[in-house]
């Protein structure tokens, strides 16, 4: 009995003493802790620029910086449609450049390169197209657009996941520039802007 236990002992003693060396070894395995890498202000030879810092890939969100509620991704603010573009945006002849640009790819199919509601689809369709001059559409608040593009209305789906939110909001802009454009008071321009008017400028 006593030889049994002793046994017992000793055996189990021996499966303990494995357990150290298995640390050892496992410690002296260090290939992911000196594993070939690049420190901040290393010198490259890979990249051209001979840097082995290099500058974010177009399009990348930086951490914590992403705010799906905002007015830019959701086009209101306080649960209200916004009545003018989110801060990140300037309205400027660019801005209404890619919006133009924008509209003239995903919206003037249907309704018009002028927004009259007279587009190709339309034309060839049993489909009546609203026109973006009706004075509700002339009214509304421009995150309206921004909605309406983002989520649909009616017979016209979501771009959502086709045109990104800050085209989205180009587009808007453009379309409160051609709502402008076809409703301006002449009375209200100026000689030189009804020079260029006459000119075809």
């Amino acid at each position: 009995m006593v030889y049994s236990v002793r046994k017992s002992i000793l055996s189990r003693l021996v499966r303990l003493a494995w357990l150290p060396l298995c640390f050892l070894l496992v410690a002296c395995h260090v290939d992911m802790y000196d594993q070939p890498k690049y420190k901040p202000n290393d010198v490259s030879t890979f990249f051209p620029d001979g840097r082995a810092m290099q500058p974010p890939p177009a399009n990348t969100v930086p951490l914590n910086s992403y705010n799906p509620e905002s007015p830019l991704m959701t086009g209101r603010i306080e649960g209200q449609l916004a009545d003018q573009l989110p801060p990140e945006l300037k309205l400027d002849a660019a801005l209404l450049a890619h919006g133009q640009s924008r509209y003239n790819a995903f919206c003037a199919p249907c309704h018009g390169l002028v927004g009259d509601g007279q587009g190709v689809i339309a034309y060839r369709g049993p489909m009546t197209v609203p026109s973006l001059h009706q004075d509700r559409l002339r009214t509304v608040q421009i995150g309206y657009f921004f909605d309406v593009i983002t989520n649909g209305v009616g017979r016209m789906y979501s771009y959502a996941s086709r045109i990104p939110p800050e085209d989205r909001w180009a587009i808007a802009a453009y379309v409160r520039a051609l709502q402008l454009s076809q409703n301006a008071d002449v009375a209200l321009l100026s000689e030189a802007e009804l020079e260029q008017v006459r000119a075809g400028r």
